[in-house]
């Protein structure tokens, strides 16, 4: 007969063994590594490249730009001056008639609806204005 003692009883391990866990992560890590640019570039464009003199593209003179300001209330004002949308869909555009280098610039207050400064937007590219510029802050 044989006999069993304490010492060769199975003893059970109460460690979780981490390394199939860990070759997962990196055999993962590698995968997005290699795919993101990939993505990134997944598209074939012909992108528009820089003119040939820099000289060409001159900064805005002052008197190019008209600025349009809204606040959260839907109220506008054109060059600090309070106006309707309609006022200034006209002054824009007779502006625009005279300068064909008109810039309109617009500055909304971040609380007010997306509507009010989307209407300005639709009434400039109806007129033709079509350089239309939002301000933002740096924070």
């Amino acid at each position: 007969m044989r006999r069993f003692s304490q010492r060769n009883s199975l003893v059970t391990l109460s460690e979780i063994n981490i390394t199939p866990l860990l070759d997962l992560a990196f055999v993962l890590l590698i995968i997005f590594v290699i795919t993101t640019p990939m993505l990134e570039g997944s598209l074939n464009m012909n992108l528009p490249g820089q003119s040939a003199r820099p000289d060409q593209t001159r900064p805005p003179k002052a008197e190019d730009i008209r600025t349009v300001e809204i606040d959260r209330a839907g109220n506008y004002r054109l060059q600090k001056q309070p106006r309707t949308l309609d006022q200034i869909e006209g002054l824009l555009a007779a502006d625009f008639k005279a300068n064909p280098n008109l810039i309109v610039r617009v500055r909304v207050d971040k609380d007010a609806k997306s509507d009010f400064p989307m209407q300005l937007l639709d009434r400039c590219t109806r007129r033709g204005v079509t350089q239309v510029s939002f301000s933002t802050e740096l924070r």
